[in-house]
């Protein structure tokens, strides 16, 4: 989860791209040039462990849009494809 995050911070799409779950890849990542994220807080986790091939992450993202704070949270669900964590989909609020 973490280096997802850091994949956006510095849009790195083929990162995204990799370690996004084949069933619900995209064709490409929309950056939007005007959000700056400035953290990233895991507020929980289930499973995901080595002995696991499925695993939630909850986080907050924090961020600045044209010069306004705000915040997302998403409830993420990876699986382990090909012995690698992939992220499949999330529900998610804007905290702004």
């Amino acid at each position: 989860m973490r280096s997802r995050y850091s994949a956006f911070v510095v849009h790195d799409e083929p990162y995204l791209l990799r370690t996004w779950a084949p069933a619900t890849r995209p064709r490409s990542v929309d950056f939007d040039p005007d959000m700056r994220w400035t953290g990233l807080e895991i507020t929980g986790t289930t499973d995901g462990s080595v002995f696991h091939t499925t695993g939630t992450v909850t986080f907050v993202a924090r961020y600045t849009h044209r010069g306004e704070p705000g915040a997302l949270s998403e409830h993420s669900r990876f699986e382990k494809t090909d012995g690698a964590w992939v992220y499949v989909d999330g529900t998610f609020t804007d905290q702004s």
